[in-house]
């Protein structure tokens, strides 16, 4: 499933510590057959969906001591994240972004927003 949205999305560019996030259709029946109509599905908090794509992480500062000779380094580095591509991550629909790519719906979400990393690591074989 996760593959057929790598292929499309490859040239995005996620920034900082945000994840790209495909969401995943909530229920619309729960398991007793009630169905639920759409104004209950967009007043829930939380939301799901499987993680596409990373960004590098949390940029940290420059930790080079200013020394006359030695050569100045302009490579940011960064405190990497938990999410990886093909988790399925469970986070505050709050503070998710939406934006659409290709007629397909994607979420832009904060690393800090996620609750939950679901991991199947066979998943993207």
């Amino acid at each position: 499933m996760i593959q057929e949205y790598l292929n499309s999305v490859d040239k995005f560019i996620i920034i900082g510590d945000r994840v790209l996030i495909k969401p995943r259709e909530m229920e619309t029946h729960t398991k007793s057959g009630l169905v639920l109509p759409a104004t209950v599905k967009e007043k829930e908090e939380i939301q799901s969906g499987y993680i596409i794509k990373t960004g590098p992480g949390y940029p940290i500062p420059s930790q080079d001591i200013d020394e006359p000779w030695k050569e100045k380094s302009a490579d940011t580095k960064y405190m990497g994240m938990q999410a990886e591509e093909g988790d399925l991550a469970i986070f505050l629909k709050s503070r998710a972004h939406e934006i659409e790519f290709e007629n397909e719906k994607f979420l832009i979400v904060p690393h800090a927003a996620i609750l939950l990393l679901i991991r199947d690591n066979h998943q993207l074989e």
